[in-house]
Parts: C-alpha cells; structure tokens; sequence
C-alpha cells in the first residue's frame, strides 16, 4: 500500500469551489524545492492549474526558499510544470475549454517518498451558495448529534 503524507491542504477550495473530479498529478521540482517541502513551507492558497501548450502546468504555488541552499536556490513563486499523462491533459482541457470549469490544487503530499498534488476540476461557487452549503453542513452536523444522544 502506497505511504502518504501531507504536505499542505487547500482548504479554502473546499468552501470557494464545488468540487468535482480529482486527479493525481507529480510536479518537476528542483532540489532546494524538494528540501523546502520537507519542511513544511509551501503555500497553495492563491494556485490554479493551466493547460498551455499541451503541458500542465501549477501557478502561483509558493514553495519558500530553502535558507542552506545559498546561491542555488529557486524562485519561490515559479510556475511549475505537472506531470499527467497525455490523455489526462487532454481530457482536462477539453473540460476546462467547454464547461467553465477551473482546475485547483486541494493538496500537496509525499507518496513513496515523490511529492504528487491532487487537482480537482472546480466550479466557482457565488457567496449565496457557500452560506447555503454552510447552513446545510450545520444542520447535518446537529441531526448527528440529535441521534447520537438518543442511542
């Protein structure tokens, strides 16, 4: 069975975007990258994923600098390119062309020591909507708690 560890989660995009297919994807990173990873120092609150040119690619990622790594360093807010296979890429696209759709980063991980990102096809969600979503996860969570304390 595959080892996971989380590196970082976005969950902002869990109350912004209704969430609607994952996928798995691996990210060229350099090794001052990898080391500032390690330690926990990566952002994915601002990032989006974008199909150019037939490559995926993970925009506005910030991987802080690795402090040792002296004048070899990486830019922290680089775009980096993912790493799908050929009919993933295409099939993203076409989704993201036709329907609107945005691709989001939902979290970072270690799976058998290689860092993988889950990106799942989003729709945008308006203010209405998230209060709505809200108020239903609320009231499940009290209907819960109601049959928990009758059993």
């Amino acid at each position: 069975m595959a080892e996971t560890k989380l590196i970082a989660e976005n969950r902002r995009a869990r109350r912004d975007y209704e969430l609607l297919e994952r996928v798995e994807a691996g990210i060229a990173l350099t090794g001052s990258e990898v080391k500032s990873i390690r330690g926990g120092h990566v952002q994915l609150g601002q990032a989006y994923g974008d199909i150019r040119g037939g490559e995926a690619w993970l925009v506005g990622a910030s991987i802080a600098e690795y402090p040792q790594s002296g004048s070899f360093g990486h830019q922290p807010d680089r775009e980096r390119k993912l790493l799908l296979h050929r009919r993933e890429i295409d099939s993203l696209y076409g989704k993201l062309r036709e329907k609107g759709l945005t691709l989001v980063p939902t979290r970072m991980y270690f799976k058998d020591g290689k860092v993988k990102v889950e990106l799942a096809l989003a729709r945008g969600r308006e203010r209405a909507d998230k209060r709505r979503v809200i108020a239903e996860r609320d009231a499940e969570r009290q209907m819960q708690r109601a049959l928990r304390r009758r059993r």
